[in-house]
């Protein structure tokens, strides 16, 4: 069995599409991407450094063109999906939940870079309404780890897995737990612009949620894992809830990762911008092969990967 997972913000890196675009059919999807979005993907996702491209508003919609573009490359449409049925499952980790949903027939295409579109510019608004941030603490006991987050006045934005937890706030108490770490633990700030998946995104979730009422979503044709808490979810109108409700709550890939272990998964297959996902499964899903996309030269092996895993 497959799990086809999407990356969250984090994962772009100064010129992901450049050789994607040699390519005339995927530099015309992207053309098709930057006008649902908004967005000068052909721009941002070949010439515009490093800086440019951790902007959330950048970021976002093109980590989600990103990886549909790579899942085109590999023929995996939804209808293609679909057709797997049980044989592989969907999810994506915070932003890469948005793909993953168009790749299980619960959005169009279109609407996921509407949608990513409005996120993202508004996720942008409220991580510049205040100074807050966020860090990776790597390693220590998990429970003694969430302590010391609260008691930094903190909240556990993403629990991981693999002895990752991600920690999110005002930008003075991540330095604080910068300086003071939890027991056997290191705490990593990481190149974001706010706190994400915490109340002070209260405002871009009030403005996803007037969007999302805009759309008409269908059920997911495979199975979806949702961040909220790594259980499927079937039904549109639920998918477009929680994508919105993922806003302002944790990101749980700990459970999303449970949920794939329970089905059975034998491979793991990560789409661009791929790397971070698989290493997390490599530490959370021992044992369990994985993949991650990169560049065009990956698409043969990556063919090659989902045959073998979904028979």
């Amino acid at each position: 069995m497959l799990a086809i997972v999407c990356p969250g913000q984090g994962s772009q890196t100064p010129g992901l599409l450049s050789p994607w675009l040699e390519d005339p059919q995927s530099k015309a999807l992207v053309q098709q991407y930057s006008e649902y979005s908004q967005t000068d993907l052909l721009t941002h996702g070949t010439i515009s450094d490093e800086e440019t491209i951790r902007d959330t508003a950048v970021a976002q919609p093109l980590i989600v063109a990103a990886s549909l573009l790579a899942a085109h490359r590999l023929g995996l449409t939804a209808e293609r999906v679909a057709g797997l049925g049980d044989k592989v499952l969907l999810s994506g980790h915070s932003v890469g939940e948005i793909p993953a949903a168009a790749l299980a027939g619960a959005l169009t295409e279109e609407q996921a870079l509407q949608l990513i579109s409005v996120r993202a510019t508004a996720m942008a608004d409220a991580a510049a309404a205040e100074p807050t941030g966020m860090a990776a603490v790597l390693g220590g006991v998990e429970d003694q780890v969430l302590e010391t987050i609260e008691a930094a006045g903190l909240s556990p934005a993403n629990i991981n897995g693999g002895g990752q937890i991600v920690a999110a706030g005002a930008t003075a108490a991540i330095e604080q737990l910068v300086q003071n770490p939890p027991a056997r633990a290191r705490v990593i700030p990481l190149k974001v612009a706010g706190a994400f998946h915490t109340s002070y995104m209260a405002s871009a979730g009030e403005t996803l949620s007037a969007a999302a009422a805009q759309m008409t979503p269908q059920d997911a044709q495979v199975t979806l894992l949702s961040n909220r808490d790594g259980a499927a979810v079937v039904e549109g109108s639920q998918v477009l809830t929680q994508l919105v409700d993922q806003v302002t709550r944790p990101v749980r890939w700990d459970a999303c990762m449970e949920s794939m272990r329970e089905a059975g998964v034998t491979g793991v297959l990560e789409l661009l911008p791929g790397g971070t996902l698989v290493g997390l499964a490599k530490r959370g899903l021992r044992g369990v092969a994985s993949f991650a996309v990169k560049s065009p030269e990956d698409l043969e092996a990556a063919g090659e990967f989902i045959a073998e895993h979904t028979g």
